[in-house]
C-alpha cells in the first residue's frame, strides 16, 4: 500500500480535495499524467489532427442517444416502425434524439474518412505504427458491420430491401453460401428473426467490441506517440530530462485545440439536425419513411451513402469486367517474372498462382467476385503499412506528382460513392469499373509508385511556425 501525501496546512480547498482522491485513487491520477499532462505529442499538429478526438466526440453521441431510443423502441417486425414513429411524434424531444443518432452516423463515417486519409498523407500508417493503423482500420470494418446492422432497426422499405440485397450476397460464396445467408438472416427472408439478430448485435455485441478496438488503438498510440505533418519522429531529440524538444504536453495545449475543432463540429453538426437531418436524402432516405413491405420492391435499392463506394465496386464486377481482371492477373504475373529479381522457385510459384487465380475467375460467377471486390477494398487497407516502399513518410517530401496521384484518388472514390447511389447505367457501369482498377491499382502498385520520382531532404526537427 502506497503511503498517502500529505499538504501543509492550510492549502487550498482545491487541492485537498485533488490529494483525498488522488491518495485514494491513484491509478486514474497515474492515467491521467500519461496519456494527457505528460503525453508529449508533437508541437506542429494542423488542422487534419483534430479529426480522431472527433470521432470519439461521435462515439459517445452515438451511445448517448442510442441508449434514449432503446427505451422506447421494440425490435419487433410488427412494432419496429410503428415504435420509431412513435419516438418521432410522441416522446417529448424523441425527434431531436432520432435525429442526432441518425445524423451523427453519418458524421461518424465523415471523421473517420478524413481520419484515415490523413493517416494517408503523412504515413501514419508506417512503422512504428503498423499496429495502430491496423486497429483503426479494425475500427473502419466493424463500424460498417455497426451501421449496417443500426439501418435495418428502422424497418423501413429501404432498411428491408437494403438488407434483403446485403444480405443474399453472402449466398454467392461457393459451398458454404446459402447456409451462411441463412445464418445471418435466421430466417428463409428478412424478417422478425433478422431484426431481433441485427437488434441484439447492433446494441449489445458490436458496441462493446468497438469499444474495445478503441481503447486498443489509443493505447497503441500513446505508447509509440504521435506522427506529424512532417513524419519524423520527435523521441530521437530529447532533453536531459528526457523530454522531446519538439514536443508539448497534450494537456492543456491540444485539449484546447481539440475544444475549438468540437465548437466548430457541433455547430455544423446542430445546423444540419435542426434544419435539414434527411440532408437531401443522403442521410435519411425518402423511402425509409414508409413502412418495410416484402410485396413491393422499391425501384431503385441502394445503401447509405457511406457505403456506396464499396457498392459501386460491387456492381462493377461484371461478367465482361473479369474477363479483364484475368488479364491483369496474367499482365501482373508476365511483369512480375521479366522484371522482379526473384529466384526461379518463386518465379514458378508466380506463374502458378496466376494460373490459379484465372481458373478461379474463369470457373465462379461474377456475383461472388463483385463481393471479393467490395470486402476487398476494404481488406487491403489493413495491408499498407507494407506496400508503401516510400523512403519518405509525409506528403510534404514526396514528388509533386504524388500529391495529384492523391487528388485522383480522392476523386475518384467520390465518383464511386456518387455512381453508388445512382440507378444502374451502361455508361455509370463503365465509369465504376475504371474507377474500380484505379482503387485496387492504387494500393496493388504501391510498392513501385511509392519509390519513384525526386524526394524532398527531411528535415531533422519538426518544422513549426507559431500562431
Amino acid at each position: 500500500m502506497a503511503e498517502f501525501k500529505e499538504l501543509p496546512p492550510g492549502s487550498p480547498a482545491t487541492a485537498q480535495v485533488t490529494n483525498w482522491f488522488e491518495n485514494r485513487f491513484p491509478t486514474a491520477f497515474d492515467a491521467y499524467r500519461v496519456h494527457m499532462s505528460e503525453y508529449y505529442a508533437p508541437k506542429n499538429f494542423n488542422f487534419w489532427y483534430i479529426f480522431g478526438s472527433l470521432a470519439l466526440l461521435v462515439l459517445v453521441i452515438q451511445i448517448v442517444t442510442g441508449i434514449f431510443l432503446v427505451m422506447h423502441y421494440k425490435p419487433d417486425a410488427s412494432l419496429a416502425f410503428a415504435s420509431v414513429e412513435y419516438i418521432m411524434r410522441d416522446v417529448p424531444w424523441g425527434w431531436l434524439i432520432r435525429y442526432m443518432h441518425s445524423t451523427g452516423a453519418s458524421a461518424f463515417f465523415v471523421v473517420v474518412y478524413l481520419h484515415m486519409f490523413r493517416g494517408l498523407l503523412y504515413g501514419s500508417y508506417r512503422k512504428p505504427r503498423e499496429l495502430v493503423w491496423i486497429f483503426g482500420c479494425a475500427i473502419f470494418l466493424v463500424l460498417m458491420g455497426e451501421a449496417f446492422m443500426g439501418y435495418l432497426l428502422p424497418w423501413g422499405q429501404m432498411s428491408y430491401w437494403g438488407a434483403q440485397v446485403i444480405v443474399n450476397l453472402f449466398s454467392a460464396i461457393p459451398f458454404v453460401g446459402p447456409d451462411l445467408a441463412l445464418l445471418i438472416r435466421g430466417d428463409f427472408v428478412v424478417g422478425d428473426a433478422t431484426l431481433n439478430r441485427f437488434f441484439s448485435f447492433h446494441v449489445i455485441a458490436v458496441p462493446l467490441v468497438l469499444l474495445g478496438l478503441v481503447v486498443a488503438h489509443l493505447l497503441a498510440l500513446h505508447d509509440v506517440g504521435s506522427n506529424n505533418p512532417d513524419g519524423v519522429e520527435i523521441k530521437a531529440t530529447k532533453n536531459d530530462k528526457g523530454i522531446p524538444l519538439d514536443g508539448i504536453p497534450f494537456h492543456p495545449y491540444y485539449t484546447v485545440h481539440d475544444i475549438f475543432g468540437v465548437s466548430v463540429f457541433l455547430m455544423v453538426f446542430s445546423a444540419i439536425v435542426f434544419f435539414a437531418p434527411e440532408l437531401g436524402g443522403y442521410f435519411l432516405e425518402y423511402n425509409n419513411f414508409i413502412p418495410a413491405d416484402p410485396l413491393v420492391t422499391p425501384l431503385h435499392i441502394a445503401p447509405v451513402w457511406y457505403f456506396t463506394p464499396f457498392y459501386s465496386m460491387l456492381r462493377a464486377i461484371t461478367g465482361e469486367m473479369v474477363y479483364v481482371l484475368m488479364a491483369c492477373v496474367v499482365l501482373g504475373a508476365v511483369l512480375g517474372v521479366a522484371k522482379a529479381r526473384i529466384s526461379g522457385v518463386l518465379k514458378m510459384a508466380v506463374v502458378g498462382a496466376a494460373v490459379v487465380a484465372v481458373a478461379l475467375l474463369w470457373a465462379i460467377d461474377a456475383k461472388f467476385w463483385g463481393v471479393v471486390a467490395m470486402g476487398g477494398a476494404v481488406v487491403i487497407l489493413f495491408f499498407l503499412p507494407w506496400l508503401d516502399f516510400s523512403p519518405v513518410k509525409s506528403i510534404r517530401y514526396r514528388p509533386d506528382w504524388v500529391k495529384w496521384l492523391y487528388v485522383v484518388f480522392v476523386i475518384n472514390f467520390l465518383i464511386l460513392g456518387y455512381l453508388g447511389v445512382q440507378p444502374p447505367s451502361p455508361v455509370g457501369e463503365r465509369v465504376s469499373q475504371v474507377g474500380t482498377l484505379f482503387y485496387f491499382g492504387f494500393f496493388l502498385l504501391m510498392p513501385w509508385w511509392s519509390r519513384l520520382g525526386e524526394f524532398k531532404q527531411v528535415p531533422s526537427r519538426v518544422t513549426f511556425t507559431p500562431h
